[in-house]
């Protein structure tokens, strides 16, 4: 059973980022977590939050939290009647990089899937501080959905890497089975000034190639120093439905991440991002 947390604020990119999970794993026996934190909330009252009210506005908030919850999951049912799926809402008086911590933890999460912005939108920023911060932070793949983002069936994916890390099944046989049902066509890039490989991107390769099995695959070559502007260039021209990185130390995601200019990648990035994790999950 492939078991997802989908963390929601209420807006109506959060509500997008539902409907595109609901519709991209239609076919797989699936149990949706939906997940409100709203610890933030609380003392975003500043202006009428005092030490004696602190409880009160603190039930209220979550009173709120709790009916929109519901609401959401009316919305849902209404939306996907889908026999193969399961559904549990979560309020929780926390941070939700914290509280999406707790549950992937506790209840083997195998992907996140979040709205790019949500209420606080800022025009000159793509992914919003909340998404990246469960990009860098979280220890589970994470589905950026952006804003407005019409669902696509995601038939066309691109899958930079540089074949350096030592890549995880579970985080491969994730990406394998949310693309198969579409016969997705999946594009492996090696962007680099040299096309040769070393005995090590060899066999990242191959293992790839073994773990990726149920899908077709072009292994591509794209001669560039500049990593983002081709990651750009190729999403044009080759009309990509979804981009897959993998973020671990010394990654091509990690060095986009980390970077001041953090949002330089996705501030024209406007197909779903997928950001896999190089860790061991049990």
């Amino acid at each position: 059973m492939r078991k997802i947390l989908i963390p929601t604020d209420f807006s109506e990119n959060a509500t997008n980022a539902i409907k595109y999970a609901l519709e991209l794993f239609k076919y797989e026996v699936s149990e949706f977590y939906v997940m409100h934190a709203y610890q933030d909330d609380i003392y975003a009252k500043d202006d009428s939050i005092t030490r004696k009210n602190l409880d009160n506005i603190t039930t209220l908030v979550s009173n709120e939290s709790s009916k929109k919850l519901k609401d959401t999951l009316k919305i849902i049912n209404e939306l996907s009647p889908n026999p193969r799926h399961t559904y549990n809402i979560i309020s929780a008086n926390n941070l939700l990089l914290d509280e999406a911590d707790t549950i992937v933890d506790e209840q083997n999460i195998d992907i996140i899937v979040m709205g790019t912005k949500g209420k606080t939108n800022d025009k000159k920023i793509t992914f919003g501080s909340h998404t990246l911060q469960v990009l860098k932070y979280v220890q589970c793949p994470v589905l950026a959905i952006p804003e407005n983002y019409k669902y696509t069936q995601p038939k066309y994916i691109l899958f930079p890497t540089d074949y350096m890390i030592p890549y995880k099944r579970r985080e491969l046989k994730l990406l394998c089975e949310m693309v198969s049902p579409y016969r997705a066509v999946i594009d492996m890039l090696y962007i680099s000034k040299s096309d040769k490989l070393s005995l090590r991107q060899e066999d990242n390769m191959a293992f790839i190639e073994g773990h990726l099995c149920k899908n077709k695959l072009n292994f591509n070559i794209e001669n560039s120093k500049h990593i983002i502007n081709t990651i750009y260039k190729y999403i044009k021209e080759k009309s990509i439905d979804m981009l897959v990185m993998v973020n671990t130390r010394h990654s091509f995601l990690e060095n986009i991440l980390f970077q001041s200019t953090v949002d330089e990648l996705s501030l024209h990035l406007d197909i779903p991002f997928l950001g896999l994790q190089n860790i061991k999950r049990y």
